[in-house]
């Protein structure tokens, strides 16, 4: 290993440890039990700038300070690590597209890890009057709230040029050159079919006497396409047209 790998890989640890003492912090912010936006904030940005792998320690590392220190429940855990890693994957699988960062914490905190927390609060906790959806509404909320947060500000610095900077730094892969209209459309239309889901959980867990319910997560998945169809049509239009010019 040269010099220039090893100060990459000190890097690396220190950003690492940054990102687990910020995540610390501000954990508290918005905070009920099964709601912790900050943590989901905190999941992206690192499997962004790290990869699935350090952003699985990174959240694997926050829980269990939270867990000993603030006296949180094991949802510190399952509410974090399969976000934090399926974030990763998919940000590395669809060459650097933010959306898929953010689709992968939605899936993976907020179905997979919602899923996993029951049997471990029934089993481990003693928590009764729970079923196996009873955290999904809470964690797909506080996903969609911190991923909203994390694309926003991850958006900005690629506009800036600064992530790709980063990324380089720390010796990380950087995406920042792939623009793919089709790639980008797929992203939209998979955030407006998880944002259906979304709000078909919400009418099975709240049980809500509007029938229009139904009507709007159908809309909204609709929305989700036309939406990608319309940014894939645009985006091919203006590339074709900058090519002539």
């Amino acid at each position: 290993m040269n010099r220039s790998d090893r100060s990459k890989r000190l890097l690396r640890m220190v950003f690492l440890a940054m990102m687990v003492a910020v995540g610390v912090v501000i954990s508290p912010i918005l905070r009920v039990e099964g709601m912790c936006p900050t943590a989901h904030f905190i999941n992206i940005v690192c499997s962004v700038m790290l990869g699935p792998w350090y952003s699985l320690l990174c959240a694997t590392l926050i829980g269990i300070i939270r867990m000993s220190t603030m006296g949180i429940p094991p949802l510190a855990l399952t509410g974090a690590v399969f976000g934090a890693f399926l974030s990763g994957v998919l940000y590395r699988a669809s060459k650097g597209k933010l959306l898929f960062a953010v689709l992968g914490e939605v899936v993976g905190t907020g179905i997979i890890g919602a899923i996993v927390s029951y049997p471990v609060m029934a089993l481990l906790m003693n928590r009764s009057g729970l079923t196996w959806l009873f955290y999904v509404p809470s964690f797909l909320i506080a996903t969609l709230m911190g991923g909203s947060v994390a694309f926003v500000f991850l958006r900005q610095l690629c506009r800036n040029g600064v992530l790709p900077r980063f990324q380089a730094a720390l010796g990380t892969q950087s995406y920042a050159e792939s623009t793919s209209p089709l790639s980008s459309a797929a992203a939209i239309a998979a955030l407006g079919v998880v944002l259906c889901i979304v709000v078909k959980v919400l009418d099975g867990a709240l049980h809500p006497e509007a029938p229009a319910w139904g009507m709007v997560s159908n809309g909204i998945a609709a929305a989700g396409v036309l939406a990608a169809l319309c940014y894939f049509v645009f985006q091919s239009v203006r590339k074709r047209t900058e090519a002539h010019d």
